[in-house]
């Protein structure tokens, strides 16, 4: 096989941002032997599907068409071995030679399964989350992966919607820094590396807009809308270096993602400069038939034309694109410029000089479920928790209490890990009366479930799709609720484990009723009923509706699906040895009626009064417009207080940066971590700004009585947006900047633009 030069490798990898800039000479080379049948086979990726045949890695049809030079990727097998006879077909039985690249879901590590990405999002913590993409990277890597679908960096503003839980939440700006540290995370500062991968930036664009939170539906929104709330965490993501897209199962101003030229050509390579290579999600080529645009050639050249360059799994490129070329529907350039992106992306990971350079027999043992991935997982659950309650200051959580230990997550396993962990293992994980004991082995700790986590057996199928995640238990509601009431009430506290099963949420897991199921919301009530303290420990993927439970004399800490170390984590916190410093990134409603509900939202003509109904205002006769529990919202044992908000300037020009200060002094009793906030409001401009918009943030430790001068940076762009032309500019006037713990923030001081 021919090689290319090593250094030549790494010197062009070094750079991969400029890579299809110029044109690389080897690919050139290579793309001029190529038929247009093997280019075409390029644009094929596939899943082994259906099972694997004995003693072969793939079924025996995948393994015809890798042999036929009509594969261009692979996901859904792992490990050296598998890899290895695949890749052996790829480079031994085809004429050129060409490596497969082999992909995976990785959205919230490998092996090493942390908690989910919203919850990560909650810790507020760049450092952190880029290091575990580094580690998901690292471990997936060491399985013979190199490229990985992640981020998902969709903005979401209904929890209805269960994808919610794999994104960051409501928030464009925070969106973003994140997007940008997964992606730096993935990909390292060099491709060539065995331990960094290609991220997928995904789906492109608008999937978290979903109308109805119903997964896979239709999106309509106005272009400033587009590009002010919902782009800017995509481009984020490309601008850090991502090496590929993946588009998005909806339409977008009615043309369906994988489709559309305006997003995937103008947008995106035109006017945003991407160079990498778009790949559609699972079947959406094929989907766009039902969409009403074609049959599947009709569809096929469509995306193709659009600038979709790879088709995942569903095989309407390999079947149909020749013959759209003999019919003149596609051109032969345009199958070439796809063909040549994705070799662009194998030339980065260095696969042509060595294609089994991912594909190591000793490292699955050696860097995969480690010790110090372990312990960055267990920080990353702490760090993500938030508290919405201290009732009574009851935690921390004395080592030596007498614990009643309720509820269906209090020693479940199948549910630890959370949606889309297809490569975690949920019986290696902590449950919590482990992870108690493990931590407080002086506490008396008794444990009864309670509940199920649903009494709806038809509810139990569908989540139970990927395995049992609600058990139903053989025992009766009455019998499982009063050995929960008889450990209760011989116990000191009671620490009850409740919320949603993992696959209550994630990809085709949309609920139009978002609170505590039935059988959770009665085992609550009787504990109260008991006189005990309750301490609630919720589990969701999602923000839910539980202003009924709120309004309870309970202390709830929100630890969402917290991953491997989940037991151990929610113990540390508990007891006590970290204080909770999480704040959510998504607004929890009061109920489903106020969706979609976030800070960012816009006033109207008619505002209404904070508190009290009034009649021809913009509110409702039966609940008050603000949420139950607001973004950047979050408690900690200890207490903040802010003060001494100052500008370095209040008045700038066009372009200039300015510094925001502020005083956070910690009153309380405990050393302890803040989010500090910075949010900003275009007091006037052409078009109707946001209440709130987030700006700036930055986590501080404290210790008890410590006070700390913050800085947050303000720069010109911040003040900028996309007018009714979606020109980005920033309009001369007074805009309101607001500092503090979460987005009602009420320390404010004006500046100008002049």
């Amino acid at each position: 096989m021919k090689k290319t030069n090593l250094l030549l490798i790494l010197t062009f990898c070094s750079s991969f941002l400029a890579i299809g800039q110029t044109k690389v000479p080897f690919i050139e080379d290579l793309l001029a032997k190529m038929t247009i049948e093997e280019k075409i086979g390029q644009l094929n990726l596939v899943t082994p599907g259906g099972g694997i045949a004995t003693g072969s890695v793939v079924s025996s049809n995948v393994e015809e068409k890798i042999k036929a030079a009509k594969v261009g990727g692979m996901f859904g097998i792992s490990g050296p071995e598998k890899l290895k006879i695949a890749q052996d077909f790829a480079v031994n039985d085809t004429r050129l030679k060409i490596p497969l690249f082999f992909g995976s879901d990785v959205i919230h590590g490998y092996k090493t399964t942390f908690p989910i990405p919203l919850a990560t999002a909650s810790s507020w913590d760049m450092d952190l989350i880029k290091k575990m993409a580094e580690t998901a990277a690292f471990e997936a890597t060491a399985d013979g992966i190199n490229w990985n679908f992640s981020p998902m960096v969709d903005v979401a503003r209904d929890p209805r919607w269960g994808r919610i839980a794999e994104g960051a939440g409501e928030d464009p700006y925070l969106g973003s820094a994140i997007a940008k540290a997964m992606v730096h995370g993935y990909q390292g500062n060099n491709l060539t590396a065995k331990n960094t991968m290609l991220a997928t930036v995904k789906h492109f664009a608008l999937y978290g807009a979903a109308e109805a939170g119903r997964d896979y539906n239709s999106v309509d929104m106005s272009r400033t809308k587009m590009f002010n709330q919902y782009l800017p965490p995509y481009k984020a993501g490309i601008d850090a270096g991502a090496a590929s897209i993946m588009t998005s199962f909806n339409d977008v101003d009615g043309i369906p993602a994988s489709g559309n030229k305006w997003l995937l050509t103008d947008l995106l390579r035109k006017k945003w400069g991407f160079k990498g290579f778009v790949v559609s999600d699972y079947t959406s080529v094929n989907e766009m038939i039902a969409h009403g645009l074609g049959d599947l050639q009709d569809v096929s050249a469509l995306s193709l034309k659009a600038g979709l360059d790879m088709d995942m799994v569903g095989e309407g490129f390999l079947t149909t694109l020749k013959k759209s070329l003999d019919e003149g529907r596609v051109t032969e350039e345009e199958i070439t410029n796809a063909c040549r992106r994705i070799l662009e992306a194998k030339y980065k990971l260095g696969l042509f000089d060595d294609p089994y350079k991912y594909i190591d027999a000793k490292r699955p043992k050696k860097d995969i479920l480690t010790k110090k991935s372990k312990t960055l997982a267990r920080e990353a659950a702490k760090r993500s928790f938030v508290l919405f309650k201290n009732h009574n200051n009851i935690l921390p959580l004395s080592k030596t209490a007498k614990i009643a230990l309720v509820g269906p997550l209090a020693n479940n396993k199948n549910n630890m890990l959370g949606t889309w962990a297809p490569t975690g293992d949920p019986q290696l994980s902590i449950p919590i009366l482990n992870g108690f004991k493990n931590v407080a082995s002086k506490a008396k700790i008794t444990y009864a479930k309670g509940a199920n986590i649903t009494d709806d057996t038809e509810l139990a199928k569908k989540v139970n799709v990927f395995g049992t995640r609600v058990d139903i238990d053989k025992r009766s509601s009455e019998e499982l609720l009063q050995e929960a009431l008889d450990l209760a009430k011989t116990s000191d506290v009671v620490v009850a484990v409740v919320g949603e099963a993992s696959e209550m949420s994630g990809e085709a897991a949309s609920r139009t009723d978002i609170s505590i199921p039935n059988s959770q919301k009665r085992l609550i009530q009787e504990l109260v009923k008991t006189g005990k303290p309750v301490v609630l420990v919720l589990m969701s993927g999602r923000p839910l509706t539980i202003e009924e439970e709120f309004n309870l004399p309970v202390s709830i800490l929100q630890v969402w699906h917290p991953g491997i170390e989940a037991g151990n984590a929610v113990a540390d916190v508990i007891f006590g040895d970290y204080n909770p410093s999480g704040k959510l990134t998504a607004t929890w409603p009061r109920n489903v009626g106020q969706i979609p509900i976030y800070h960012s939202i816009k006033t109207t003509g008619r505002p209404a009064p904070t508190e009290a109904f009034e009649k021809f205002k913009s509110n409702y006769l039966d609940v008050k417009n603000a949420p139950l529990l607001p973004f950047g919202y979050g408690l900690s044992y200890t207490s903040f207080k802010y003060s001494n908000i100052n500008l370095s300037k209040k008045e700038i020009a066009q372009g200039e940066d300015v510094t925001v200060s502020v005083t956070v002094k910690n009153t309380g009793n405990f050393d302890g971590e803040e989010v500090v906030q910075l949010y900003l409001r275009d007091v006037v401009r052409s078009i109707t700004p946001p209440m709130r918009q987030l700006k700036g943030f930055k986590k501080v430790f404290l210790k008890k009585g410590e006070s700390k001068t913050v800085e947050l940076v303000l720069t010109a762009d911040d003040l900028k947006f996309y007018n009714s032309t979606l020109d980005f500019v920033a309009e001369p006037g007074d805009f309101e900047i607001f500092v503090g713990t979460n987005s009602n923030a009420q320390l404010k001081a004006t500046l100008t633009l002049k």
